[in-house]
């Protein structure tokens, strides 16, 4: 097929208006087919990528089952999102062990393309865990974890990890080396993160929550990612973590080529308010808004990545085309895949996704194919 007059997103992060050929699966100089899609008015981006969500439409990934991923994959596609590498809690390792083997085992061609694994926990700090279940909480381990990517099928493409714990750095300066190491839950100062960046970390989870805040004589992981110049940093811009404030300054801080933009999302993502679980620990869901029950502490989102980068873009004056960098190349370059999706260029997948100026869903294409078009 052939795009016409569509506002192309260039591997440059502009939006150029020139056409975009695809055959067969992949984006190509030319194609001798005549198929012609005329994209007149929209924006053509690369579909998005969310490497860190736990669960929607009443499933979660810790189901275990290839039910629940194919479900989750499946709304993820509907909602723009042509690949995922959905999260685990901290569990005990045996039930870790039945999802990452699940996991491993998963094989198809509908919905978003499973993606990988984003291991976060067990490997916390007790006083930032968050949602996360004290109980199972442990040191991190060389060997447990290389048994459990072993389960998994080298699938686990990020590993969270509290630096300032017994014997974490170690494992960090060993474990980068094969994983994306990712700086999570944490009580860290600055010097200690900047040491986890020395040892080969080169990300931080949902930064501003589970760490301490920014203090101009404590600057802790915040400051330290922004002085981490290869490092990049998650958010979750759903309107309810950060104060669109704090998204817009943190943009001009590290830049839009070092922010991955995810949703985080727990199993009520697409469904509405009430009971719900996550991690094994029941979570109430009360005006969008998820939290432990009983507690203020607020337990993932409920909004997939495309509401998020239109809450960025529309709600918090991100520029367009940061917000879809956020949201393709940078998570495909965290969890390398980037040469084979993430951009639109030449010989990576045709997963695409059309949109109209107020950022609605005209039509998604996913591996050359039209799976969604609305006139």
């Amino acid at each position: 097929m052939i795009i016409q007059n569509g506002m192309i997103f260039t591997e440059d992060g502009k939006f150029e208006t020139i056409d975009l050929a695809i055959e067969d699966d992949v984006i190509v100089c030319e194609t001798k087919q005549n198929e012609v899609i005329d994209a007149s008015g929209l924006y053509v981006i690369p579909g998005l990528i969310d490497i860190h969500l736990h669960g929607c439409m009443g499933h979660d990934f810790g189901e275990a089952s290839h039910e629940a991923i194919a479900a989750m994959a499946k709304y993820q596609l509907q909602n723009g999102v042509t690949a995922i590498c959905p999260a685990s809690m901290t569990l005990d390792v045996e039930h870790l062990k039945d999802i990452f083997s699940n996991a491993a085992s998963y094989q198809s061609d509908e919905g978003a393309e499973f993606a990988g694994i984003y291991m976060e926990g067990p490997f916390l700090s007790a006083k930032k865990r968050g949602a996360q279940s004290e109980k199972y909480l442990q040191k991190a381990d060389a060997e447990l974890f290389e048994m459990l990517q072993n389960t998994a099928g080298n699938r686990i493409k990020v590993v969270a990890v509290a630096p300032e714990e017994e014997g974490a750095l170690a494992f960090i300066e060993e474990m980068s080396k094969k994983v994306q190491v990712s700086v999570a839950h944490t009580c860290a100062d600055y010097t200690t993160a900047m040491k986890a960046f020395a040892c080969g970390a080169r990300q931080v989870t949902h930064l501003y929550n589970g760490m301490n805040g920014m203090n101009h004589r404590e600057p802790g992981v915040i400051g330290a990612v922004a002085d981490a110049e290869n490092a990049m940093a998650e958010l979750i811009c759903d309107g309810m973590h950060i104060h669109p404030a704090v998204v817009r300054a943190t943009f001009k801080m590290l830049g839009d080529d070092r922010i991955i933009m995810i949703s985080d999302s727990m199993s009520a993502c697409g469904l509405g308010d009430g009971l719900y679980e996550l991690g094994g620990q029941a979570v109430d869901v009360k005006a969008q808004v998820a939290r432990i029950a009983g507690t203020d502490v607020i337990a993932g989102s409920v909004k997939n990545i495309m509401e998020c980068m239109k809450t960025a873009v529309k709600h918090m004056n991100i520029p367009l085309e940061s917000a879809v960098k956020a949201c393709t190349h940078n998570p495909a370059k965290a969890i390398g895949i980037y040469e084979q999706m993430g951009s639109i260029s030449g010989g990576k997948k045709a997963n695409l996704v059309l949109l109209d100026k107020e950022l609605q869903i005209k039509m998604i294409i996913k591996d050359g194919r039209i799976v969604y078009s609305i006139s």
